[in-house]
């Protein structure tokens, strides 16, 4: 399943399938309140189990989370408010080493959509963790100038955001926003990007896609995740 983001009511990327959701009450389901649910048909990446789900998922505060990478750090703040079961799937992650030694594959420089997407160990955009879980999609978001529909919103520079394949479908790719972006609020915002971050994301960007002269492909200039930190 590719996961993507839409752009102009176009996907950039592959046709996507959406698989139903599987029931809470199986065992291949957790019975908190994100139920993340395992995705036999889409395997995992890399081996990890299913994120713990207690029903009192933290909700409160934030975490820092560093990701070294060859064209600098790029420092995350994690909002435990605004995605409660976001936050607890990407520490799970973390904490798993999944995103350890992994490249961003996607860079997109078009007028409307400004960011870079990791988070595939396979680097194909088609990876995932093996289990999928509900969205905490934004309610509170400007309306973009560009669209007078009203229907695409400002992902603003600094935005952490889930990259998915349809509603429902956060497994483990995130995107980074390195300019305001037009998006429907379809992808669940789970934190920002810190001064450094954005100084790396900047640099990589000012690199260009390749090939050169497109808008949406692999960054030019590698980025690849090293050891991710987190603390809390």
């Amino acid at each position: 399943m590719v996961r993507s983001i839409i752009v102009a009511g176009v996907i950039a990327t592959a046709a996507v399938f959406v698989p139903g959701v599987a029931s809470a009450t199986t065992p291949d389901a957790t019975r908190g309140p994100c139920q993340y649910t395992k995705t036999p048909e889409e395997p995992a990446s890399r081996p990890v189990p299913l994120p713990p789900d207690p029903r009192r998922t933290p909700s409160h505060g934030t975490v820092r989370v560093d990701l070294p990478t060859n064209q600098g750090k790029i420092d995350l703040t994690l909002d435990r408010a605004k995605a409660p079961c976001t936050v607890q799937s990407f520490l799970h992650l973390a904490r798993h080493r999944f995103y350890d030694f992994t490249s961003c594959h996607r860079l997109t420089s078009y007028p409307t959509l400004k960011v870079l997407q990791c988070g595939d160990p396979s680097g194909t955009g088609e990876g995932s963790p093996g289990y999928r879980y509900k969205d905490e999609l934004p309610t509170d978001l400007p309306p973009a100038p560009t669209d007078p529909t009203g229907e695409r919103k400002v992902y603003a520079r600094g935005v952490l955001a889930m990259a998915n394949a349809g509603p429902n479908t956060n497994g483990s790719q995130f995107f980074l926003v390195y300019g305001d972006s037009a998006l429907r609020p379809n992808y669940t915002i789970f934190g920002t990007v810190g001064a450094s971050g954005l100084s790396a994301l900047d640099k990589v960007a000012a690199g260009g896609v390749e090939p050169p002269g497109t808008t949406d492909g692999r960054p030019a200039l590698p980025v690849n995740i090293r050891k991710v930190r987190s603390y809390c």
